[in-house]
């Protein structure tokens, strides 16, 4: 009894001398965050408030972090509402997606899309698969066929970690949709999950560069060598920075991406903000009949419209050179596309909206008769089925997401994707982050999102009364205008008639006389 009374009182002793330290060393703390504070001289708030007015700072930084939780309402957020996430994590996890009660999309707001069902929708047993486009038809030696109208946008690795690039990977292959590099080069994982690639070549010309930055014909042969790896695309803009390069922080550039890349490691690697060798319309039709040439693969290239009065010229160009001249598909982005890293003054203020770019491209395309020699794939904010199925209502053959795709592997948009402190493990290279991120378990809901969506898209095409998405037109669709009414997309954008000039000639019709 004695020893355990001893034993009792020693810890006792023990446990009151570690709270008079801890306290000790509370108030030392104080003391020194005080004479610090009323020190310095960049911070009036710390300088006034010592100590007090730190928490000023914090709860500014974490309120970044809990206000999606306790303050924002479903549909306040930007640039995603609570809304549009939810239903990705749950057609990610493969999980009852409906909804109780009601909308709560409010149906009054400028902008908004509403769908006009059909009296008579198409049953389930006359409704059929998306229908197969194929790129580059009788124009490039390996033209790319898909039925495939949803898929993964730009995303290199460097932004991106290896788990997140295998699981997109691995869950594209699964729900057989295309994948794009980005502009960072092609890396083992890309090819490891056994998807169709798209590779795209940035400003910098990372992967398919000499030792002078400048394009590889070799190099560019060694990338088409993968039977993967279905097209290339020029990138000459991008959504969140159009007129500037690609940014990413030196402290993301490891060895592995830095051997990729083929640039210094642990430099930043900043892109040019254009090619120094595409400087006009002609230049640009130039490179895309040497990379077809060399690769034998579907060229496009990617865009965000600002100026746009560059399309004629193109376009007049095309024809000029012969229609295979054209580039087999353009992809266009919205001046709200996401990106890890960007001036808030471009990010904010630079390039259209995909509502009002993506009508004005695919009429010019109708106008000057190259709609169905030219491939129009859009992105930029297009994560839940809706959002899609208005895309194929204007006009474009896919729709590319990437923020989709990072919501799928559980991105919580914490907005730390230039900060190598993803919390996710997604755009991190730090293996604490990244252990997180399980790519067996992250690509089946990369698989489960691509084929939700485009079942939900299908849904909608049926209650339109089509049998499938390919064949939504705008007459299906009214959009909200300034007055708060409904207002027929056909309205808003007419579809635009081919001019004279670029007309095909009648073809010859034999009439049999009857006797």
């Amino acid at each position: 009894m004695d020893a355990v009374t001893s034993w009792a009182t020693r810890l006792l002793e023990v446990s009151a001398a570690l709270f008079v330290f801890f306290i000790g060393c509370a108030v030392l703390t104080i003391i020194y965050l005080y004479i610090r504070d009323i020190t310095q001289t960049k911070q009036a708030i710390r300088r006034n408030y010592p100590v007090v007015g730190r928490f000023r700072y914090w709860f500014e930084h974490m309120g970044e972090f809990f206000r999606q939780y306790f303050f924002a309402l479903d549909r306040d957020e930007l640039p995603f509402n609570r809304a549009q996430r939810s239903w990705v994590y749950r057609a990610a996890k493969n999980v009852d997606s409906t909804v109780a009660f009601g909308s709560t999309r409010p149906l009054n707001l400028p902008g908004d899309v509403i769908f006009l069902n059909c009296p008579f929708p198409t049953l389930s047993e006359d409704a059929v698969p998306a229908s197969t486009v194929i790129i580059g038809d009788g124009v490039a030696k390996t033209p790319f066929a898909t039925s495939s109208f949803f898929n993964i946008s730009g995303m290199s690795f460097g932004a991106l970690s290896v788990p997140a690039v295998l699981s997109l990977s691995k869950g594209a292959k699964e729900a057989g949709i295309w994948m794009n590099t980005g502009e960072g080069g092609l890396s083992p994982y890309h090819l490891e999950g056994g998807a169709d690639i798209v590779f795209q070549i940035g400003t910098a010309k990372y992967g398919v560069r000499d030792e002078e930055g400048n394009l590889s014909d070799e190099k560019l042969k060694e990338v088409a060598a993968h039977e993967q790896v279905r097209m290339f695309e020029i990138k000459m803009s991008q959504g969140a920075k159009p007129g500037k390069g690609g940014i990413l922080p030196g402290n993301k550039v490891n060895a592995e991406i830095a051997k990729i890349r083929g640039i210094p490691e642990g430099q930043d690697s900043i892109s040019p903000n254009g090619h120094p060798d595409i400087r006009s319309v002609d230049d640009l039709l130039d490179m895309i009949a040497r990379i077809r040439k060399v690769t034998g693969k579907p060229v496009g290239f990617k865009i965000v419209l600002g100026a746009y009065g560059w399309l004629n010229q193109l376009m007049e160009a095309i024809h000029e050179r012969g229609i295979d001249s054209a580039p087999d598909f353009i992809t266009l982005d919205s001046a709200d596309g996401g990106t890890g890293a960007a001036p808030q003054s471009l990010m904010d203020f630079m390039g259209l909206p995909i509502k009002r770019s993506l009508p004005m491209l695919v009429d010019a395309l109708e106008s000057y008769g190259l709609k169905q020699r030219v491939k129009v794939i859009v992105s930029g904010k297009l994560v839940n089925p809706a959002e899609v199925a208005w895309a194929m209502c204007i006009g474009a053959d896919f729709i590319t997401s990437a923020r989709g795709f990072m919501f799928s592997l559980g991105c919580i948009q914490a907005l730390q994707c230039n900060k190598n402190t993803c919390p996710t493990g997604i755009t991190t290279h730090d293996p604490k982050l990244q252990k997180g991120l399980v790519v067996s378990d992250k690509a089946a809901r990369v698989a489960h999102y691509a084929k939700n969506l485009m079942y939900e898209v299908g849904v909608i095409a049926h209650s339109c009364g089509v049998q499938e998405p390919h064949k939504l037109k705008r007459f299906h669709a009214q959009m909200i205008n300034d007055h708060g009414m409904p207002q027929s997309l056909d309205e808003l954008h007419p579809p635009a008639e081919v001019k004279v000039e670029y007309q095909a000639p009648p073809s010859k019709v034999v009439v049999e006389e009857r006797k």
